[in-house]
């Protein structure tokens, strides 16, 4: 770690494209504690969308967001996990509070790892969608202590309602980037 980061729990923003290797595991009594919220959203399924994430670290808060000009929502959730580890400077002890079954099932149950095993099919005859960032958020996972919990989306918790906010504001934005991953079918 260098000097500028020594004390820091998150790097800068914008940084989702940075790939890194992950750091050696630690023992969890040296994670320090972090609990991301996240949400993606959609503007169309597919269209423009957008990620938010909050972050909450040694009494700090921190909030992220970005978008694509055409991508789909399941993809806006799973990079919203994403940049919110990505952010990370070191290992962590993290709690991650999404409201997509899609990815909290994935992770906690699993199946994202066997589709991995699996060379990204999810059975024999069917390919596991977004593989470009299950990769990128498995490959995170190795690095810290993780727990990803569901909550119910648009149900007054203010953590998520915030999440969706961001993520809508930033799906809302002119000159949005094409998703690099998104490919129309």
């Amino acid at each position: 770690m260098d000097r500028q980061s020594q004390g820091q729990v998150c790097r800068p923003h914008p940084h989702h494209y940075a790939a890194g290797r992950p750091a050696p595991r630690r023992l969890a009594t040296q994670f320090v504690e972090v609990t991301i919220h996240t949400d993606g959203a959609c503007l169309g399924n597919p269209g423009p969308g957008g990620y938010g994430v909050i972050l909450d670290y040694d009494g700090r808060r921190k909030e992220l967001s970005g978008g694509y000009a055409l991508t789909t929502n399941n993809r806006m959730e799973l990079l919203a996990a994403i940049v919110g580890l990505e952010a990370l400077n070191r290992p962590c002890q993290v709690t991650l509070h999404s409201d997509s079954r899609y990815v909290v099932d994935a992770v906690s149950k699993g199946w994202a790892a066997k589709w991995r095993q699996n060379g990204w099919m999810r059975n024999k005859r069917e390919a596991a969608v977004n593989p470009d960032l299950w990769e990128r958020l498995l490959n995170l996972l190795e690095r810290h202590d993780a727990r990803f919990h569901w909550v119910r989306g648009h149900s007054g918790n203010p953590d998520n309602e915030r999440c969706d906010a961001l993520a809508t504001t930033a799906a809302r934005q002119p000159n949005l980037p094409d998703d690099p991953g998104y490919r129309l079918k």
